[in-house]
């Protein structure tokens, strides 16, 4: 599969509004754009993510890498997207099983080595 989604939510004050995660691969020159309304914190996921995927054990695709945050109109910042875009990432690499994976949203900052931080707004 070259597509995956994956679920996840905004912190836009106490509303936590639906975002959908989106990643598509291809074939092409190996590269990462991320569209969607994002900030340069949600930009800097993508050296996040890689770092994180590759301490994991998990490959980081060599593909022509699209990275979707939707609604486009709402403004996305902080690392709260890492986990999903890293989910989404594996399943369209198919380095994970999407069994029941659009059953559940995913929120979370990563670590470098992969570890899971707290985002501000989520109760742990």
């Amino acid at each position: 599969m070259s597509l995956a989604i994956v679920y996840t939510r905004a912190a836009l004050g106490i509303e936590a509004p639906l975002i959908t995660v989106e990643v598509h691969l291809s074939n092409g020159l190996p590269g990462l754009t991320m569209v969607g309304l994002t900030e340069t914190t949600v930009k800097e996921a993508r050296d996040r993510v890689r770092s994180a995927l590759i301490n994991s054990g998990y490959a980081f695709p060599a593909k022509k890498i699209t990275i979707n945050l939707a609604p486009a109109d709402l403004p996305k910042e902080g690392g709260r997207y890492d986990l999903p875009i890293a989910l989404a990432l594996l399943v369209a690499s198919e380095q994970l099983n999407t069994t029941r994976l659009n059953q559940y949203e995913f929120v979370g900052e990563l670590a470098l080595t992969g570890g899971l931080r707290g985002v501000p707004g989520a109760i742990p």
